[in-house]
């Protein structure tokens, strides 16, 4: 049986790396407003745990985004398909990756998409050859965690 699924990934900046990979990926943020408003109103939930971004209220520390196609729930706005959950940590990042998300282009495509990237704040590290595969480009999003555009 195949098991549902979501990327955590640990940030100093929920909020923003969500919107960070939004762009990069063509995903939605997710839009858990109508859910806190609910929270809220029925005294669940404390002002102290809610934050505003983008106009929106989101939870304090925790963003998601999920691919436009799937499915989601439209009280909470959480995906139920391919998904990132970005959550706010105290600890620095001090390692590389042990996983990462690739991207991949259009074929022919690799140099607009790491001009894009780095136009959203991405920057390059290093170029790969992977021979018959062609080549890719190791990268880092705003935060320092490593991907790959290929």
């Amino acid at each position: 049986m195949a098991l549902n699924w979501k990327l955590v990934i640990d940030t100093k900046n929920a909020p923003a790396l969500a919107d960070f990979w939004a762009a990069a990926l063509g995903y939605e943020v997710e839009d858990p407003s109508a859910l806190i408003e609910q929270l809220l109103s029925a005294g669940h939930l404390g002002e102290d745990a809610v934050v505003e971004h983008h106009d929106r209220k989101i939870f304090r520390g925790y963003a998601a985004i999920r691919h436009p196609d799937d499915p989601f729930d439209a009280t909470s706005g959480v995906g139920h398909g391919r998904r990132l959950l970005f959550q706010d940590v105290p600890e620095e990042k001090s390692v590389k990756n042990r996983l990462h998300v690739d991207i991949h282009s259009e074929p022919g495509g690799l140099d607009e998409l790491v001009t894009r990237l780095e136009g959203l704040g991405a920057t390059r590290v290093r170029e790969l050859d992977k021979g018959p595969a062609g080549h890719w480009w190791i990268m880092q999003d705003p935060e320092g965690n490593e991907f790959c555009a290929a």
